[in-house]
């Protein structure tokens, strides 16, 4: 139906190539929209803290998808949505194999409402319900996706 490319583009440098030396600064391009993202492996795992590092770029993509696909449906169901902020977090785990992985993200929608139609408690967790659902980046992973 759709691609989405992007470019990464690493270079060691004068730097040593033993697993402490080698630098984990790379950029991210995006070629539709000629932006260009700085990023990093997290400081945990020796990069650079002043860069995105992979999780947290996972965790915003993700936020932000349940936040386009919340809106598309709230507007569709008549419901007018002025404001929508929200401070995911993800969550790095040891799996059953040992291995670590995103296996969380609780995210924390903070969502102002106007006009004469203003959503209950349920009319809001079904809003929410049905955005996971429908969200691609959702649907992708194996990853929990909760919200309060």
């Amino acid at each position: 139906m759709s691609e989405h490319k992007a470019t990464l583009s690493w270079s060691r440098g004068e730097k040593g190539f033993g697993y402490k030396e080698y630098p984990r600064a790379h950029e991210w391009q995006f070629p539709r929209s000629s932006q260009t993202l700085l990023a990093s492996a997290a400081p945990a795992f020796l990069g650079d803290a002043d860069r995105t590092d992979p999780e947290e770029a996972f965790t915003a993509a993700l936020a932000s998808c349940h936040m386009l696909t919340f809106l598309a449906i709230a507007s569709m169901g008549g419901f007018v949505v002025d404001q929508y902020d929200d401070e995911p977090v993800g969550f790095l785990e040891k799996g059953e194999n040992g291995k670590l992985w995103l296996a969380r993200i609780e995210m924390h929608p903070r969502i102002v409402f106007s006009g004469e139609k203003q959503p209950t408690p349920e009319d809001l967790e079904k809003l929410h319900d049905k955005a996971h659902h429908e969200c691609f980046l959702a649907n992708s992973v194996k990853t929990t996706v909760t919200w309060s």
